[in-house]
């Protein structure tokens, strides 16, 4: 199952290096795609979405569900 969630705050590469290693500690088997221009984080087979909340916004950046 692929989730989808808005990031906001990512501004650059390096942003995006950020919320994939934030993800890949609480999600380590998962496959994420970040998209910097559309601000979009699509994980398939990730942890619930609190999880997921926690972990991008420990690494400074806002997070919402789309959808």
């Amino acid at each position: 199952m692929t989730r989808t969630y808005r990031v906001t705050g990512m501004t650059c590469e390096g942003c995006v290096r950020s919320v994939e290693r934030a993800l890949a500690r609480v999600a380590p088997g998962a496959r994420v795609s970040v998209d910097l221009a559309t601000g979009r984080v699509s994980i398939e087979n990730g942890p619930e979405e609190t999880l997921v909340a926690s972990a991008v916004t420990e690494a400074g950046f806002g997070f919402e569900r789309v959808g």
